[in-house]
């Protein structure tokens, strides 16, 4: 067993901390692989500079690398990567949009847009709210948390002990007939996550059954990628189905719009 020690906080934020590779890490949040090349466009360096960011994030375990005969795709090394700069996000201070693409580019991430596997944005907290309403998902307490919750575990965080969401069995019932695979889901470990998101400070689905969830609303195209990476948009289809089958307060989300 390995003896429990100080963990090195400094160097995993000097690595994140550099913003070309910030760049490189949030255009790989959306669950992705994807070559170098890619990589330096999103981090707006040239293919000889992206390869030394890569081998620093690399080093502080951010990053994995996939080999595909003579190509080579990086992709985050955990979901706790997403988490976390989904976490960043919530302290860190607004940028300004220098451009009109920017600014529709931020406004369409914080309307919906893929933390690692699963769905965020205002579409990924109303989809939330509407599961509890609805007591698809029950909560340990009522009511939510403040911006000043949990680290997204269902466990405690210091004194402020976080919710802990389980699926109930109207749940298993609805979700099964959506296409979930329940018994498969009831075998995985903390299956019901969430994480704080830092556009909404409300919650949104994450862990196993967020990503199994968020997989099937792209199967049954209710949900398709947007022009920008990590974007998600909600098709027609979608928009219907979220209301009949979940009753997701859709017009919120276009709201934002």
């Amino acid at each position: 067993m390995t003896p429990h020690c100080e963990t090195d906080v400094a160097d995993v934020a000097a690595a994140i901390g550099e913003p070309s590779r910030t760049r490189i890490l949030l255009a790989l949040a959306g669950g992705g692989a994807l070559p170098a090349s890619a990589l330096a466009a999103e981090a707006g360096v040239a293919p000889s500079t992206v390869s030394g960011h890569l081998a620093r994030l690399r080093e502080a375990r951010l990053v994995t690398v996939e080999l595909d005969g003579r190509h080579r795709y990086y992709r985050l090394a955990t979901t706790e990567v997403a988490r976390t700069l989904e976490q960043l996000a919530r302290i860190a201070r607004p940028l300004p949009p220098r451009t009109l693409g920017a600014d529709g580019r931020t406004r369409a991430l914080m309307r919906a847009r893929l933390c690692y596997d699963h769905l965020a944005g205002r579409l990924g907290v109303e989809l939330m709210d509407a599961l509890r309403e609805a007591d698809i998902l029950t909560a340990d307490r009522p009511g939510e948390k403040s911006e000043n919750d949990g680290n997204g575990e269902n466990g405690g965080n210091g004194g402020n002990a976080a919710v802990a969401y389980t699926v109930s069995s109207k749940g298993r019932t609805v979700l099964g007939e959506f296409g979930v695979d329940m018994t498969a889901l009831s075998r995985r470990r903390s299956a019901v996550r969430y994480c704080v998101d830092w556009a909404e400070r409300r919650h949104h689905l994450a862990g196993p059954l967020g990503g199994v969830l968020t997989t099937r609303l792209f199967e049954l195209g209710w949900l398709r990628r947007g022009r920008y990476r990590r974007v998600v948009l909600l098709t027609d289809a979608g928009r219907t189905g979220l209301v009949e089958t979940f009753g997701v307060a859709v017009e919120r989300v276009d709201a934002a719009r």
